[in-house]
């Protein structure tokens, strides 16, 4: 894969669409970048995907929803992959209100993106979505401060925003389609490049974090970066929690990206 590729909607779980896409990452392979409809009372657009495949994020959220008919589009944090299509969906859903924090709102703005119906909440806080109140979540890792992510106790479901990301060889349609090796190496070297103040954390104050996660005992886990899966939160949090003790991640020098350029070519 040497462009990003928008995937056909589907469902993957009872009143939830996800909308994928893979975007290729030179000499490590390809990262999902996922976004999400919850058919709620009040349905809500979790993410707006790569401003690069606008056009085919736009066909994707019509086939499984009226964009018109959003009241919410709930923002995890500001990162050009989860706001690229916000002016798009923001002028197609004239009734849907934009959740994020109070810093998530004030990097928009510097983006000069749409703030002119902003609902702000913070980790710990319920949005009411007329079926259900969707719980606000600090995520166990993140590479934004403004990040947050989601639990819907409807369908007992963790939308884990940059969360349990993996980079994987090549696109799967769930997590547990992946090698348990890959994931876990995949996993390990996506929360380095994501979170790299996790290496020397101590564990103790991370596993505190995870407990959190367990406590709301979700059935399945879709972060923006990973395949849907499902009955794996033990898996997921063991694989995260090996990236405490994980070498830090050092990028490609110059003359690396030349060979990995002229590789492509």
């Amino acid at each position: 894969m040497d462009q990003p590729l928008q995937f056909p909607a589907r469902q993957v779980a009872p009143g939830i669409d996800m909308l994928p896409a893979y975007m290729p990452v030179p000499g490590f392979g390809v990262l999902a970048a996922n976004a999400f409809v919850i058919h709620a009372g009040e349905p809500v657009l979790v993410d707006t995907g790569l401003g690069a495949l606008s056009g085919d994020f736009m066909t994707s959220l019509e086939s499984v929803i009226d964009p018109a008919a959003l009241r919410w589009i709930w923002i995890t944090h500001a990162d050009p992959d989860h706001v690229g299509n916000l002016a798009a969906v923001h002028a197609a859903a004239p009734n849907a209100r934009i959740v994020t924090t109070y810093l998530g709102m004030g990097k928009m703005g510097l983006l000069g993106l749409p703030l002119d119906r902003v609902h702000l909440l913070n980790p710990g806080q319920r949005l009411d979505v007329g079926d259900r109140a969707l719980m606000a979540v600090r995520p166990p890792t993140y590479d934004a401060p403004e990040t947050t992510a989601l639990f819907d106790p409807a369908t007992r479901t963790l939308f884990s925003a940059d969360g349990f990301g993996a980079l994987l060889d090549k696109p799967a349609e769930t997590a547990a389609d992946v090698a348990p090796a890959a994931l876990r190496d995949g996993m390990i070297g996506w929360a380095m490049v994501d979170a790299p103040w996790l290496s020397g954390l101590d564990g103790a104050t991370f596993a505190r974090s995870l407990a959190g996660l367990h406590d709301l005992s979700p059935d399945r886990v879709l972060s923006s970066h990973l395949p849907p899966a499902e009955g794996m939160l033990d898996r997921l949090t063991g694989n995260l929690s090996a990236a405490l003790t994980a070498p830090p991640f050092e990028g490609p020098d110059q003359a690396a990206l030349e060979a990995m350029m002229a590789q492509a070519a």
